[in-house]
């Protein structure tokens, strides 16, 4: 039997809350069997399905116990629903079920909400310009006038890029580190006007670096149609981690083998994957298809590259933690609120904010 009560319509607006459930339940992964039996109170998956739709209305202990059961704030599910993304695709070759394609779509969407809303409080507005808008890319060959010309625009200059993370929000694009299976690498999309990309958190470096950039190729490259996107946006990012002129000058204009040493000092210098520099090779004819080959089989055993050095750089978003710490610091909103934008506990935000 159902312990759900009915308040007044005028208490809670049922439109937001029945988005909000739907929302909360897909960035867990839950089913409606699964959210009832995370419940405190004695309820179905009908009564659930009910609440969802609209035609049911939470009381407040309602709200308590799902606000326990998602680990979110009763004031989460009484909101206005956040923002809407524009269409998700996720790779072709993705092995993620439905529920795991919901659940990022959710997260990005959470994530998203709060930072926008952290933005407003501080009366900060960001737009993004694609520089490379007007260059037509039919193939992988195309892809070095469009990176040189990003580089050029954006000031990136030819040394490594120390934070391709903090790159990409300095110009514009807000990036998400998501909590995933190893069936997710990233994806593209927009709110509005704003770019938006999401990456495995859980993935080592290089591969983040490499993955945050392919999916900037999704956003700004104008890609002739019936041509390989995936392969072109991997060109594009290799082309931005070592650009045609730092490749040439490391490994010179010719040459019949590359030696692992090489490709790992390489790896460690510029945070690219020595796969990922075989294939920059490649393509520019530096080595040939043979010798790319031979190497080829000879990593294929070990695609993750495990012993074959690391970047000694860093690659992680600075740039929300910082605006949170400063809507708390000027007092523009209480703490509690401050560390619920950050998606913290109280206790851990208070004891990153106040170091000392």
């Amino acid at each position: 039997m159902s312990t759900a009560s009915f308040l007044p319509k005028k208490q809670i607006d049922m439109s937001p809350f029945a988005e909000r459930l739907k929302s909360a339940r897909r960035m867990k992964g839950w089913s409606l069997q699964e959210l009832a039996d995370q419940l405190s109170l004695d309820i179905t998956k009908q009564a659930l399905s009910k609440y969802e739709q609209g035609a049911m209305k939470p009381s407040g202990e309602m709200l308590i116990a799902l606000s326990k059961a998602f680990g979110l704030k009763p004031d989460y599910f009484l909101r206005e629903p956040g923002p809407s993304l524009a269409k998700v695709e996720f790779r072709k070759k993705s092995k993620l079920g439905v529920k795991e394609q919901e659940s990022i779509k959710e997260k990005i969407k959470e994530f998203l909400e709060r930072y926008l809303e952290v933005e407003q409080l501080l009366n900060i507005s960001t737009r993004f310009s694609n520089p490379v808008k007007n260059i037509l890319i039919a193939d992988v060959y195309d892809v070095e006038e469009a990176a040189l010309a990003l580089i050029r625009n954006w000031n990136l200059g030819f040394d490594p890029i120390p934070n391709v993370i903090e790159m990409l929000e300095d110009h514009g694009v807000k990036l998400i580190e998501i909590e995933a299976g190893e069936g997710f690498d990233g994806l593209s999309t927009c709110v509005g006007d704003i770019p938006v990309i999401a990456v495995n958190k859980n993935y080592s470096i290089e591969r983040k670096r490499f993955t945050a950039l392919h999916e900037l190729g999704h956003l700004v490259l104008n890609i002739k149609n019936g041509a390989d996107k995936e392969r072109i946006c991997h060109a594009f990012a290799g082309a931005l981690l070592l650009p045609d002129d730092c490749l040439e000058k490391i490994l010179g204009d010719k040459r019949n083998n590359i030696a692992p040493g090489e490709l790992v000092s390489i790896k460690e210098q510029y945070g690219i994957s020595v796969q990922a520099i075989m294939m920059r090779a490649m393509l520019k004819g530096i080595v040939s298809t043979r010798a790319a080959d031979r190497f080829w089989r000879s990593i294929a055993s070990n695609k993750k590259e495990e012993g074959l050095g690391n970047f000694a750089g860093t690659e992680k978003s600075y740039r929300f933690k910082n605006l949170v710490f400063r809507l708390a610091a000027e007092e523009v909103v209480s703490l509690g609120k401050a560390a619920n934008l950050a998606g913290m506990k109280l206790a851990a935000f208070r004891e990153e904010l106040e170091t000392f």
